[in-house]
């Protein structure tokens, strides 16, 4: 049976992918303004070198930036679709599969 949960540790193994969908979806036309708008506070968020918990400790500085990558991407398959984010993705089927885990929403 496959586990419903995914580890901060593999959330954070998709920040690779998840950076280049946020950058395709700010450039799709179906994507709502607002949820564009929500997307850059959280990509500038991400890079800031100010957060809740700082990147320079070690894994668990990442945590909070994957963890609110999931919650975008929840509000994205929300307000765009779920194909929307399937047509971006560039990763593997399989860690798709992982970040619909981590954000509780179904890409399928």
């Amino acid at each position: 049976m496959r586990s419903r949960t995914i580890s901060p540790k593999e959330l954070v193994s998709l920040i690779p992918n998840i950076v280049l969908l946020f950058r395709d979806l700010l450039k799709d036309r179906r994507v709502p303004r607002s949820s564009k708008v929500l997307l850059v506070g959280t990509v500038a968020y991400i890079v800031s070198p100010v957060d809740l918990l700082p990147d320079f400790v070690p894994f668990i500085g990442q945590v909070d930036d994957a963890v609110l990558a999931a919650l975008v991407v929840r509000h994205f398959v929300r307000s765009a679709g779920p194909e929307v984010i399937r047509e971006h993705w560039r990763g593997d089927a399989a860690s798709l599969d992982r970040l619909s885990r981590a954000a509780g929403v179904s890409l399928w």
